[in-house]
């Protein structure tokens, strides 16, 4: 089976969520819905996908273009469909919510890898210095410590950014601004730090829910 060409449209069985409006001059409080639905909120080939191991183990959220690829190319099967459909040329997919890898990986428990995605993901969509929630495509990466001065792509020094405060903030260090702060320290990524947010997200998702260990109502109010 041919991987669709560029061209595909995706026809959505579901109404689209309103993008976020307006300035954001000062922290706001976020509740764990608005995580959810930052990370959930992207165009339709970049909404999430929970891979499981074959196993049924979770252990990763991809975007949805990359797992029709995993699909397509034998290497995962669609457990669960998210309710939109992919037109091509040749063949209609239904977009995937959750698929499961056909052959077993070892997945190390050791911290993941540096990457926009990873970053994002970890800071759950949010602008670490202002806290409003937004698609990964209205996010920019920060160094807390510019890299002009000295600052190194690490994981204790990049952060979630919205392109307001990344203006605002430019090369300057936080100790030389008045009302610019992070709202929570920066810290690497790791496997158990993945699955907290697989569940995080999960829980408002029926799709995955069944995937993530769920077992009573209480462990649902705990995790939100």
């Amino acid at each position: 089976m041919q991987t669709p060409h560029p061209s595909t449209k995706v026809r959505k069985q579901r109404g689209n969520n309103s993008r976020h409006a307006g300035g954001h001059s000062s922290p706001r409080i976020t509740t764990e819905l608005d995580l959810r639905i930052g990370v959930f909120r992207q165009p339709a080939m970049h909404t999430p996908v929970l891979v499981l191991n074959a196993s049924y183990e979770p252990i990763n959220i991809c975007g949805a273009r990359r797992a029709l690829v995993l699909v397509m190319k034998g290497v995962a099967r669609t457990e669960e469909e998210q309710g939109a459909i992919l037109h091509a040329a040749r063949v209609s997919v239904a977009m995937p919510s959750v698929i499961r890898l056909l052959e077993y990986r070892r997945i190390p428990h050791q911290t993941r890898a540096i990457s926009r995605k990873n970053i994002l993901l970890r800071d759950r969509n949010s602008c670490q210095y202002c806290g409003v929630i937004l698609p990964s495509g209205d996010l920019t990466l920060d160094h807390v410590i510019p890299r002009s001065r000295g600052g190194l792509s690490t994981w204790e020094n990049l952060v979630a950014c919205c392109h307001q405060c990344n203006r605002r903030k430019g090369n300057q260090l936080l100790h030389e601004l008045t009302d610019m702060k992070l709202l929570r320290e920066p810290r690497s990524f790791s496997l158990h730090t993945s699955r907290h947010i697989m569940r995080m997200i999960g829980s408002a998702d029926p799709n995955w829910r069944r995937y993530l260990y769920f077992e009573s109502d209480s462990e649902l109010e705990f995790v939100a």
